[in-house]
């Protein structure tokens, strides 16, 4: 297993996290099929991964309680413990005090490795500012409580930068992944995070699964370099290579993507000129196959008739770029049937507002039935 010096912080955690919001479920219940995570998670601490991500909210709140009792099972200093605090539901420092004390319990644990401020945009670092969040979990460090202290983020560069240059972080966590190279912090602010010694951990490198099944015809570059490799582990690879990154999490449901990803890390090449050239081809084809330039800025809405216009265009652009029957079938049954695009009545007031001048309704005409086709065997 790659393992990832981190001169800041005194760790040492491997290249691959183990992120825990994708655990395999029972079919009847929904919960987590606590025997066949268990397995995963036995089979990852063989193979040496130490770094386990969790949360307050994952799998309804028994991601934690899982994780602990699983994780208990090992002697405390042979991995990593990374929670995170829910921020959008704080609203006092007692309340956060509350829920750490708690944390520490359903973990069963005195400690925390790492501990986030949970999906921090604009909004919610406000509130934590506000509440003075910061001075309870920096006494909490100083206990030794929490060894590191976070965040992870969801929201526009500019706002990260804010962040990341209020204090002297001991690590941060941000979405990326070859395709999302300019979304949300992106490269800009791994770059930003590296040149202030922040170390990086990154989640969703393969797009919430999108880029570990790719049609044929765009993988073509891939293929001729190394035909047995997967488009999971090119993904995971070029993340990996990236400067400052520290922990390359993956939300691993089967032991198919677990054998694959300790594949990759456990003897990890980083990418070479020829294979990031590759990686960029094949970026440029599947930005290639979008249906429309709709950006999500969400200046079309409200519609009078409640079609969510964003979100019917991020299904069909995504079903045209990735060809993914699961995730399209997914996206397509939780978008409310009132929502979607066949509810347009062509009244024009969303072409009117769109900065991009897309034909809004001619698009819309289009899409429903292209999304149900690709849907129906």
């Amino acid at each position: 297993m790659e393992y990832r010096s981190i001169e800041r912080t005194g760790a040492r955690p491997s290249l691959l996290g183990y992120g825990c919001m994708r655990f395999p479920l029972d079919r009847e219940t929904g919960s987590i099929d606590q025997a066949r995570a268990e397995a995963l998670i036995r089979r990852a601490m063989e193979a040496g991964i130490t770094y386990y991500d969790t949360a307050w909210p994952y799998h309804n709140g028994e991601s934690e309680p899982f994780l602990g009792r699983v994780l208990s099972q090992y002697p405390r200093d042979r991995y990593y413990l990374a929670t995170k605090l829910p921020c959008w539901e704080i609203t006092s420092r007692e309340q956060a005090a509350e829920l750490f004390e708690r944390q520490l319990e359903r973990l069963q644990t005195d400690h925390v490795d790492f501990y986030l401020l949970h999906s921090l945009s604009r909004r919610t670092w406000k509130r934590m500012l506000e509440l003075d969040i910061l001075s309870l979990l920096e006494e909490y460090q100083r206990q030794g409580r929490l060894r590191r202290l976070g965040f992870s983020f969801h929201d526009e560069y500019e706002a990260f930068a804010k962040i990341l240059n209020h204090r002297d972080w001991d690590f941060c966590q941000i979405q990326l992944n070859y395709m999302d190279t300019h979304h949300q912090a992106g490269l800009q602010g791994l770059e930003l995070a590296r040149s202030k010694g922040v170390p990086v951990v990154v989640m969703e490198p393969v797009k919430g699964g999108s880029l570990a099944q790719l049609p044929e015809e765009v993988t073509a570059s891939l293929r001729a370099l190394d035909p047995e490799a997967s488009a999971a582990s090119w993904a995971m690879r070029w993340v990996a290579s990236q400067p400052g990154v520290a922990v390359v999490l993956s939300g691993m449901s089967t032991p198919e993507q677990l054998e694959d990803n300790l594949s990759t890390f456990s003897h990890f090449r980083p990418l070479d000129v020829e294979e990031n050239q590759a990686v960029e081809e094949t970026a440029r084809l599947l930005r290639s196959r979008l249906r429309n330039g709709c950006t999500g800025c969400r200046y079309c809405l409200p519609c009078p008739k409640g079609v969510d216009i964003p979100k019917n265009f991020q299904i069909w652009n995504n079903m045209a770029m990735y060809g993914n029957l699961r995730l399209t079938k997914r996206a397509w049954r939780e978008l409310e049937p009132g929502a979607r695009g066949d509810q347009c009545v062509s009244c024009g007031r969303c072409e009117e507002l769109c900065p991009q001048h897309i034909p809004i309704r001619e698009h819309l005409a289009r899409l429903t039935g292209e999304v149900e086709g690709f849907l129906t065997p």
